[in-house]
């Protein structure tokens, strides 16, 4: 009876919590993106950031090394990669690229191209709109550095044959993109407001500047060295030196439109910290870390860390009985776990507690507007959407938190 009590329980709550996500969605949906008709938009200068293809990469990698073009098509051949396919897909890239560039000239804009790992303030202070040319990961890279909510950002996927491109515009407006720009122009388009993560750092043995992690394959210690060179380049004059202790809390430069993830760098190595959600008290946690998104980052690793699997749900169900099918109380279950871009509430996730008389872990998740986290780890990172880290080790403490402020404004247009 209490195993049966147990599951109907299940089963009801998340039913309920699934209507009731299914109207809150609805109404943030409608607050999220404008329904009303928008002004037509065209923007004078547009600065058109591209990613780091595959190709690219290899050939970054291997330049210095004194590989000939013939070396490196060998050298991919043991590897198992295909130096003609990396090749094809980099050329798709490009003429894309091209295409976009090309098709907003056409319209008068003033363009300016840049690489990846030339975007700056700079690039965006010039533009007035960004235009992301590659995949989710250019994207998320493009509106981090973008803080005005002002300054409109659109994702174009430049290889949807083998990119999702959740972020991007539909992928038919890859080939077909002077069609987009038309909509823009007259208006045929809803403005997206994606509320973002902001970070405040303080206590001790914080460094603010971020190293950037992108086309990078580095090893821990190569990763502790990058934070160390990066603390001295700066020569204290945009960072406090190591170990100094920061009173006041210090707003990183950037904005996390998916989530940011705090833990050990070594990942074998379970992470120690201290959470308080909502000002609520502190409570001990070791974990294989903490994720905290956004609606925009609930459909991407913080759901892949809760969801539920049809083999749970069906193991479950055989302890009890129940008129309703895994496939329901799966898909029931995970829809509670993905929410509007537009709402402004963070959903945080421990990854695989350790509890025990020492430590607990009061919830595994929840939804919370401020999580405060305070590092006790060895050798840890605070990651913001995958791509850029900072050191976080004991005695750091992050407040995690939005603001209106940091919306990010993006483009919605019909399929």
């Amino acid at each position: 009876m209490a195993h049966r009590s147990l599951v109907n329980l299940l089963l009801f709550g998340n039913r309920t919590i699934s209507c009731i996500f299914a109207l809150r969605s609805l109404r943030t949906v409608a607050c999220g993106a404008s329904s009303a008709p928008t002004a037509g938009f065209k923007p004078d200068k547009v600065a058109v950031v591209t990613k780091t293809t595959r190709y690219e990469f290899e050939q970054q990698r291997y330049r210095y090394a004194g590989l000939s073009e013939e070396d490196l098509k060998q050298l991919l051949a043991m590897k198992g990669s295909s130096y003609s396919g990396l090749l094809e897909r980099h050329n798709i890239h490009n003429n894309n690229v091209e295409h976009i560039v090309k098709s907003l000239q056409r319209e008068g804009i003033q363009v300016r191209v840049v690489k990846r790992g030339e975007y700056n303030e700079e690039v965006v202070r010039w533009a007035d709109a960004v235009i992301s040319a590659g995949g989710d990961g250019t994207m998320l890279l493009v509106a981090s550095k973008v803080l005005s909510k002002d300054k409109p950002v659109v994702g174009v996927n430049t290889d949807p044959e083998r990119s999702e491109g959740h972020l991007c515009l539909p992928v038919r407006y890859t080939r077909a993109f002077p069609e987009a720009l038309e909509k823009l122009c007259r208006g045929e388009f809803r403005w997206l407001w994606r509320q973002r993560i902001r970070l405040h750092l303080e206590g001790t043995g914080i460094n603010p500047t971020p190293v950037d992690l992108h086309d990078q394959q580095l090893s821990l210690e190569q990763h502790n060295r990058a934070h160390r060179i990066t603390t001295t380049d700066t020569h204290q004059s945009t960072s406090p030196p190591l170990d100094q202790t920061v009173s006041e809390p210090c707003l990183l430069p950037v904005r996390s439109l998916n989530e940011i993830f705090i833990g050990e760098s070594l990942s074998s190595r379970a992470s120690y910290y201290e959470i308080s959600v909502d000002d609520g008290p502190w409570e001990k946690q070791k974990s294989s870390g903490l994720s905290i998104c956004t609606g925009t980052g609930s459909k991407a690793w913080s759901y892949n860390i809760n969801k539920l699997a049809e083999q749970a749900v069906e193991e479950v169900l055989r302890i009890g009985t129940s008129v309703f099918s895994r496939r329901f109380v799966t898909d029931s279950y995970n829809e509670s776990l993905v929410f509007s871009p537009a709402q402004r509430r963070l959903l945080y996730s421990v990854r695989e507690p350790i509890v025990n008389r020492v430590f607990s872990s009061s919830r595994q998740r929840g939804f919370a507007s401020k999580v405060c986290v305070r590092s006790r780890c060895w050798d840890a990172c605070m990651v913001v959407d995958g791509g850029t880290s900072f050191e976080f080790n004991d005695g750091a403490i992050a407040t995690v938190s939005m603001s209106e402020e940091d919306q990010l404004r993006t483009v919605l247009l019909e399929n």
